[in-house]
């Protein structure tokens, strides 16, 4: 169909991609733990938005115009850096920033905490990730037919599966995350000490995507 080939390969490929740790699971899972199962689905959700972005922008070969113009792909990929790296200081100095009253800080949590707010942040976790756009190039013309007259609804097809399988992964990832978040929840020092850890990890992800090269 839309001259797709190799289906099956390509699920199994998608699969295993979708396991393995990266930007995407690292952030869904820190927000489960820092905010809860709905955080964590809700940013799952943003992830799965950035994903549909890549789709289409790869059926319509905007895609492959990004990646052959330097400074295009720079500054995604210094936008996902800087993003990841902004959210591991948030994570490691959550206080950063504040003016100590609480009406601030109550305003900070709804901020946090707000279903736009996840929901972008997922987002732009994902569609700025230079990687992504560098896999969808390589990766998904080997499973259509080169000389198919459907080449873009191929694309949205193939785009359309390997964001549904990463959004159940991500799912499942959230759920757990949060299980695990409620076990340690009365305990505030090890609460601490996990976000400093998830904190680091989103610092050493950024600097891992800034060093990324075409």
């Amino acid at each position: 169909m839309f001259g797709i080939i190799q289906f099956p390969l390509f699920l199994v490929a998608v699969t295993a991609l979708n396991l393995t740790p990266g930007p995407d699971i690292a952030y869904v899972a820190g927000q489960s733990i820092a905010q809860g199962r709905r955080a964590g689905l809700l940013s799952a959700l943003g992830v799965s938005l950035g994903g549909c972005a890549h789709t289409v922008a790869c059926a319509v070969g905007l895609t492959a115009l990004i990646a052959a113009s330097p400074g295009a792909f720079n500054a995604i990929k210094w936008i996902g850096a800087g993003y990841l790296m902004w959210l591991g200081l948030r994570m490691l100095w959550p206080g950063a920033g504040s003016t100590g009253s609480a009406g601030s800080v109550e305003a900070r949590v709804a901020l946090q905490r707000s279903p736009r707010t996840l929901l972008f942040r997922g987002f732009v976790t994902n569609a700025s990730n230079p990687k992504v756009l560098l896999f969808y190039i390589a990766f998904f013309p080997q499973f259509v037919a080169t000389g198919s007259a459907h080449k873009t609804a191929a694309f949205l097809v193939l785009g359309a599966v390997f964001v549904t399988l990463g959004l159940i992964n991500d799912c499942v990832v959230a759920w757990l995350a949060a299980r695990a978040a409620r076990a340690v929840r009365s305990q505030p020092v090890v609460r601490r000490w996990i976000d400093r850890v998830i904190g680091a990890g989103f610092i050493g992800l950024g600097v891992r995507l800034a060093l990324t090269r075409r």
